[in-house]
């Protein structure tokens, strides 16, 4: 008889060890002023500038801008459990998520659920059909991209991020497929792609 364990169980085992993680850091989320909401902020983002928030929903539009950042256009849903957003509650509004980096729009791609805390940066007007919309501009600290089947999640972090299997530290899952970061760390490197 083998020794070996189901492989169900280690998966099982590991899912149940992470799975209750938080997606978002302790420091930010303590930074996140609990108080402070969307319809707040949507209604004058200039006036909470320099403040974090802890935001999230879904995508409608990923921009690869010239100047290298990312700007991700989101529709606003309330978080629920582990700062997932809850799409079958209504939403207040769009805000906008400037990343420091190139993000693939075939991942970032419009639909997909994402979790975003950061510094509220202010407002920019942009059309929204006939309309001009005032969006709420976020700094993107640390982005989580969620997925409905399996816990494979992409992480990213700005402004260093390492790509790794599941036995990484703090955040792991079945398969390569986490982003971690840590200032007090060197960069690391990984010849494996995300597939999602």
């Amino acid at each position: 008889m083998s020794n070996r364990l189901p492989w169900f169980l280690i998966l099982s085992f590991f899912i149940l060890l992470f799975g209750c993680a938080h997606v978002i850091s302790k420091d930010l989320r303590e930074k996140a002023d609990p108080s402070l909401t969307f319809r707040q902020v949507l209604q004058n983002p200039n006036a909470y500038k320099n403040k974090t928030a802890l935001w999230g929903g879904e995508i409608i539009e990923t921009l690869n801008q010239k100047d290298g950042t990312t700007l991700i256009e989101v529709f606003q849903r309330p978080l629920g459990w582990r700062e997932k957003p809850k799409v079958m509650l209504p939403s207040e509004g769009r805000f906008l998520i400037l990343a420091e980096k190139y993000l693939d729009p075939y991942i970032f791609r419009m639909g997909r659920k994402i979790t975003v805390a950061g510094e509220i940066q202010g407002e920019k007007i942009k059309p929204l059909g006939e309309m001009d919309y005032r969006y709420p501009l976020l700094s993107s600290e640390q982005i989580y991209l969620w997925t409905d089947y399996y816990p494979y999640p992409y992480y990213y972090y700005d402004p260093w991020w390492y790509y790794g299997p599941w036995w990484g530290y703090p955040y792991g899952w079945w398969g390569s497929g986490f982003y971690y970061y840590d200032h007090h760390y060197p960069h690391h490197h990984s010849n494996h792609h995300h597939h999602d």
